[in-house]
């Protein structure tokens, strides 16, 4: 069943300071080239054959709020170029510190609907002790000013399980950011990645990681407090008001298509998982001349074998699971029958259970979720 949408997403690679946890591929010493990049990747929009409506666009980073807004704006002018839906989610991640009150409205007037803001926690030590650039005052600031020029889809993203953070801090965080009333909430476990200025830091005992029973316990404690407060917790970090969910991200774990523009972007189209290079200079200069499939790395061309078991994949990413009657349409057969050995094992550990037309992870599977993923890679 093929699909009539696509996705955009778009790189921006900038950022004013590299957070002490980060491993995407981001820059804050490249700032010369801000201006050629956004030109190739505009190009590289330009020579984008799309056919499929425009349903969702997504600009993240790096720190997309960086670079100047007119950036922006021009990336959307091209890509309205397009075949672009009338209801079309256009979201931005934005970093406290690095917009204004202007920029913002700019934002608005070139059509984007959805701002992600990056707080991780409202505590300035924890702030300082995981490199972020701003306090908690900023991001308030921030949110303050989103909400005056109008945006009325506001994600805030925290995160849990850092490097000294107490649950009681967790809690405090929670509450400050409920009493904002955003429509979504992303809430993150630290996942510490090698060669990343933290990861040095665990390793010399200079920061200490909350045991993983306790990083468990924040994880619940905020599950149950976003319910009860109406959040519908949709994918396992995610949590919105009711209407409010990510559409860019439901697509990707729906195995719908997307395109990536800028260097280390990934794409999903016709079968194939591919990315850009990510060296930056290398994504400019290949786009100037003329060569942009030598940007261009294949990651997995995919045969109908792969696409099921990542359909399970992707969807024991949601809350709500999986459909088997959905999985019977996209592909004719029965998830029950072609995966029995797999969803037995998990089953038999308690990580999934079944229920009449739905497969979905157990609340032990939440807790362990990468074992269930596992049996379907």
């Amino acid at each position: 069943m093929k699909n009539k949408h696509i996705g955009i997403y778009i790189h921006i690679p900038f950022c004013k300071q590299k957070c002490y946890y980060c491993d995407f591929v981001s820059y804050c010493n490249k700032d010369n080239l801000i201006e050629k990049y956004i030109q190739a990747v505009k190009k590289e929009i330009q020579l984008q054959e799309i056919i499929k409506e425009i349903d969702t666009i997504y600009i993240g980073g790096g720190t997309p709020s960086y670079i100047e807004a007119k950036y922006i704006k021009e990336i959307l002018e091209e890509i309205k170029t397009k075949n672009i839906s009338k209801e079309a989610e256009i979201t931005i991640e934005v970093n406290p510190g690095t917009v204004t009150l202007d920029k913002l409205q700019e934002y608005k007037n070139c059509g984007i609907n959805r701002l992600s803001i990056g707080l991780q926690s409202t505590q300035n030590n924890l702030l300082k002790t995981i490199g972020r650039i701003h306090n908690f005052e900023e991001f308030l600031e921030t949110y303050k000013m989103a909400r005056k020029v109008g945006f009325k889809n506001i994600n805030v993203d925290l995160m849990l399980g850092l490097p000294n953070q107490k649950i009681s801090e967790l809690k405090e965080s929670l509450e400050k950011v409920l009493e904002l009333k955003p429509e979504h909430i992303s809430v993150y476990s630290l996942i510490v990645e090698e060669n990343t200025p933290i990861a040095d830091k665990i390793e010399k005992n200079e920061l200490i990681l909350p045991e993983e029973e306790t990083e468990r316990n924040m994880y619940w404690y905020v599950k149950n407090t976003l319910e009860l407060n109406g959040f519908h917790h949709y994918e396992i970090s995610n949590f919105a008001k009711k209407g409010f969910e990510s559409k860019h991200n439901l697509n990707c774990w729906e195995q719908q298509e997307y395109i990536g523009i800028g260097t280390s972007a990934h794409s999903y189209v016709e079968n194939v998982r591919y990315s850009n290079t990510e060296n930056l200079e290398k994504y400019i200069d290949n786009i100037e001349q003329g060569t942009p499939e030598n940007n261009k790395i294949i990651h997995e061309v995919q045969n109908e074998n792969d696409k099921k078991k990542e359909f399970m994949l992707l969807g024991l990413r949601k809350i709500d699971g999986i459909k088997i009657s959905e999985f019977k349409k996209v592909f004719g057969d029965n998830p029950i029958y072609l995966f029995r050995n797999e969803l037995k094992k998990l089953s038999d550990e308690e990580l999934i259970e079944i229920d009449d037309d739905i497969i979905r992870l157990t609340n032990k599977g939440i807790d362990l979720a990468n074992l269930v993923w596992e049996e379907f890679i």
